[in-house]
This record gives C-alpha cells, sequence and structure tokens, in this order.
C-alpha cells in the first residue's frame, strides 16, 4: 500500500503526540492521533494515561467547533483503535458516528480483544482504512505492550554501568559513581519509561539502592521488584521507601516475611526446582500485573541469570571512558566458554554520546 508524503508527515505528527504518554500510560499503549481535512489539521490529541480518553477522542474534542467538523477528514492514529468496552466506550464507534472518510493506522493492536476488530468495523462502515504506516515507529515506542499481548511477558531491559574494560564496580563492591550525572539522568529517563525496576537482594545489600525516578518529571513510580529468594532484604532497606514493592522469593521464612510485609512489601513466592526463584515465572506474573518494560538493574550474577534463562530482550550499556582493572566486578556472570560457537550474539541498534559516557542498546540476535 502507498501513502503521499503528507500522509507521513501526519503520521509522524500523530506518533510524535504519542510519545508525550512515554512515561504515564501504561498499562495501555502510548497512542497519538491527528485529524485532517482539506489538507489542515483540525484536531489532535494523545493517551495521557489508563481511564482518560485514548486518543482519537480527545483528536475529536479538540475540533474547534465540533460538530460535523469530522465529517469527511481523514484520521491518522498511530495504533488501531478499540473495538471493545473497557474502562472507556470503543474508539471505533466514535469514529464512526463523526463520519470520517479514511482512517490510517501505524500498526495493529495485538490485543486480542481488538487484533483487526477495530479496522473490520470501520471498513464495515464505509470507511476506507490503511495500515502500515511507520509501523515499525509505532512498534518500537509500544514494544513493551506488544511485548506483553504476544508473549504474556513484558519487555526486559537490562542496563548496566561500566567501565571501558568492562567493570562494574570495585572488587569490594564500590561502584559509584561509574558514569558521570548525564549519563545516570539519562538512565532515570529509562526508569520513568518502565512499569517496573528490577534487582536483586546482592545490590540491596551493596549499594542500598532506593530504585526510585528522581531525575525526570513523572506521574508514577514504577513498581520496585527484589528477586529475594530467602527474604534476605533488611526491613530497612532504601528500597522499601517511597513506591510499591514487590519481592520475588524461593522460600517462606514466616518471621522475615512478616517483618518485610509489615513495611508495606508484597512477597510473591515463585520456587524452581533448584529453590531459586523461577524467572521466567516471576516475568510472567508481572505480565498479569499490566507490567509492560521492566528495566533490570542488577550485580553480575543476576545480570548472568537473567541472559542465561532468556529473560533479556535489550541491553542497555553505559561505558565510561575509564579502566578499573581485572580485580574488579564484571557485567555478567556468565559461564566459560571452550568454542565461539557458544557465545551470546547481539544485534547493536543504537551508539550515542551522554555526556563524557558512552550508551550503547543491544538486543539479543
Amino acid at each position: 500500500m502507498s501513502f503521499s508524503a503528507a500522509d507521513h508527515a501526519f503520521m509522524a505528527r500523530a506518533l510524535q503526540l504519542a510519545r508525550r504518554g512515554l512515561y504515564s500510560t501504561s498499562p495501555n499503549p502510548r497512542v497519538g492521533c491527528v485529524i485532517v481535512r482539506d489538507g489542515r489539521v483540525i484536531g489532535e490529541g494523545w493517551h495521557e494515561r489508563a481511564g482518560l480518553p485514548h486518543a482519537e477522542v480527545e483528536a475529536l474534542n479538540a475540533i474547534v467547533g465540533a460538530g460535523e467538523a469530522a465529517k469527511g477528514a481523514t484520521v491518522y492514529v498511530t495504533l488501531e483503535p478499540c473495538s471493545h468496552f473497557g474502562r472507556t466506550p470503543p474508539c471505533a464507534d466514535a469514529l464512526i458516528a463523526a463520519g470520517i472518510a479514511r482512517l490510517v493506522v501505524a500498526m495493529q493492536d495485538p490485543n486480542p480483544l481488538v487484533a483487526g476488530q477495530g479496522l473490520a468495523r470501520l471498513a464495515a462502515a464505509g470507511i476506507e482504512v490503511a495500515s502500515g504506516l511507520l509501523g515499525a515507529d509505532a512498534t518500537e515506542l509500544n514494544i513493551g505492550f506488544v511485548s506483553r499481548m504476544t508473549r504474556g511477558r513484558p519487555w526486559l531491559r537490562l542496563k548496566v554501568a561500566a567501565s571501558l574494560d568492562g567493570k562494574t564496580a570495585l572488587n569490594n563492591g564500590v561502584s559509584q559513581w561509574i558514569t558521570g550525572p548525564e549519563a545516570r539522568r539519562d538512565a532515570h529517563a529509562w526508569r520513568a519509561r518502565s512499569c517496573a525496576v528490577l534487582t536483586g537482594i546482592g545490590t540491596v545489600r551493596d549499594d542500598n539502592p532506593r530504585l526510585t525516578v528522581r531525575e525526570v518529571q513523572t506521574t508514577r513510580q514504577p513498581l520496585k521488584v527484589v528477586i529475594d529468594s530467602r527474604l534476605e532484604t533488611p526491613p530497612d532497606a532504601a528500597v522499601l521507601e517511597g513506591g510499591k514493592v514487590l519481592i520475588a522469593a524461593a522460600q517462606d521464612h514466616g518471621a522475615r516475611a512478616a517483618a518485610l510485609q509489615g513495611r508495606g512489601a508484597e512477597i510473591a513466592l515463585l520456587p524452581n526446582a533448584q529453590g531459586k526463584v523461577a524467572l521466567d515465572d516471576l516475568l510472567r506474573e508481572l505480565g498479569r500485573r499490566g507490567i509492560n518494560e521492566v528495566l533490570a538493574e542488577a550485580g553480575t550474577r543476576l545480570n548472568g541469570s537473567l541472559l542465561r534463562e532468556g529473560c533479556v530482550d535489550e541491553l542497555l550499556i553505559y561505558q565510561a571512558p575509564m579502566l578499573i582493572g581485572d580485580a574488579a566486578r564484571g557485567m555478567f556472570g556468565l559461564a566459560e566458554l571452550a568454542e565461539l560457537s557458544g557465545v551470546t550474539r547481539l544485534d547493536i541498534i543504537e551508539r550515542r554520546a551522554v555526556g563524557a559516557d558512552f550508551r550503547i542498546r543491544a538486543r539479543l540476535a
């Protein structure tokens, strides 16, 4: 299907609007909408957060004069309009009632409750429907939502701050600070867009992190998830302050559990056969809770476990221009290999400077 230069420009604007919801829409997807008539934008909108009007309705409501202003218009929306009653009425019905003539969508909604039904309803109403314009960009924007809908688990990014020789901390555990303030601020932006931040008991003991978003303005804090098989999280740990905390454990230690629950933490028992936390089960539990994106900020051992068990979708690596030495801690606790055929292969999708450091994004090949 071919699209005009104007189609591309209006959809690019819709994607720009959708990005305004980067930190706020979960568990819903990020969606933007532009309404055009006679080559002129007459209304635009974006979805801000769950429970509020969807992007299409916001755009319709933004039309000056309203009434029949949308009649005969073309609507550009980054995700297929919904066709079911959820927290809000179906957007497909609102567009039909408005009398639009043409709908251009970037991507089909992977939600089984929609999955093409919105487009079919609009086409059946006599509206010209075209899909796939800037679809890769729309999918990337909602990669966590797509993951949860298609795989039943969130998209997991593993974030690491390391020296140029791949070290994340001195051998005594000291790691503050390897990267500069710009990189740390950038990492907070990735926290802010994530629905959950995940770490392990080792990091809780060594660094006593809060795992809150502090450098970016946001209306919500991500869920904090601690993998702690034996419930060894200290009741006075900083991670228990400021926001919801889920501790994934493998054993139910009554007194320890009671102390942590008394601090407001929720405990989920997810044991595997080895007496540790079943990481895949944890991701599926997070998916059931509507978690779209997870940012893992852990230590060498848990990083390696997440990679070995196929839990990692993307690496977010900040590299600082320094050398720490062989005795320091590495990025990933992976087994020694005898053959290069056993390496973990990656596709580099982005390299960029962040202050004095470099940010590298890579995905499992």
